[in-house]
């Protein structure tokens, strides 16, 4: 079932790809139950012979391309003493590790799993760090919560890019920033720049971050490969590879190519 639902997702409308990925993510109670996999992003790596020095703590250097992707996006700004919240927050490693490193007020994650959330809740116990059921489309959430929003990897998925801009319009404070990063295929790029010139949020920064995403994906290969082989059915091992886009896969294909971009902006809802 779940190899046929990957399957479509690749070929579907994004309304119908997100269903399938919430599946895939709820999967992810039973193929991890070691609680190994708190990350589910492409990933991040400098270009340069010493670029990827970024300090962790030892616990986490296995997850340093994902969290790299974090702290380039969400470090867009200064989110000390600030309210953050992530839309899409999956498993939770990236609001930890915001809230961890980048020291904001308050740090709330938001994902349409509910699996996902009860999994945060249990694992995570961070002061200032808590996670919520909702849809990034129609969020339960009161106007003017947010200093900033952050969504990353996730958008592409969505039903309708614009309402999902109009609710985080809705939710960020006056003054507030919308820190996003995405890929869409080259075909797709207009219409994303034109969805965001009419957000009614000013573009402060935007960055094509391809070859930093293509580069993480090689040097991270491994280690997902290994993920991959202990804990997927070698029924589904194919369409894990393609979900994580590893080497030879379309997805990475994609990607290597050119024919997909990966984005990452700085937003501001002006006061």
């Amino acid at each position: 079932m779940l190899r046929r639902t990957l399957d479509a997702a690749a070929r579907f409308s994004p309304a119908f790809r997100r269903l399938m990925i919430r599946l895939w993510y709820e999967s992810l109670v039973v193929l991890d139950r070691e609680r190994e996999i708190t990350f589910m992003n492409y990933g991040y790596s400098g270009l340069g012979p010493d670029s990827n020095e970024m300090a962790l703590d030892n616990g986490e250097t296995a997850n340093r391309y994902c969290i790299q992707l974090y702290h380039h996006v969400a470090g867009g700004i200064d989110l000390k003493g600030k309210d953050v919240i992530e839309l899409g927050s999956g498993r939770g490693g990236g609001a930890s590790y915001i809230s961890r490193y980048l020291q904001p007020r308050s740090m709330i994650g938001i994902d349409i799993s509910r699996k996902a959330i009860e999994f945060c809740n249990n694992y995570y116990s961070i002061d200032g760090l808590s996670f919520s059921h909702g849809d990034a489309e129609n969020l339960p959430l009161a106007d003017s919560t947010a200093d900033v929003i952050i969504n990353l990897e996730s958008s592409h998925c969505y039903g309708s890019m614009t309402r999902f801009l109009s609710e985080v319009y809705r939710v960020l404070r006056p003054d507030g920033y919308f820190l996003f990063s995405d890929h869409r295929d080259r075909d797709k790029l207009s219409l994303l720049a034109d969805q965001l010139k009419d957000s009614g949020l000013t573009l402060v920064r935007e960055e094509d971050i391809t070859l930093n995403v293509v580069r993480a994906l090689e040097l991270d290969d491994d280690r997902k490969k290994r993920l991959i082989g202990q804990k997927c059915p070698k029924l589904l091992r194919r369409e894990a590879e393609e979900f994580a886009a590893m080497k030879g896969t379309r997805a990475y294909q994609s990607f290597k190519t050119g024919y997909s971009r990966y984005l990452s902006f700085v937003l501001h809802k002006d006061g």
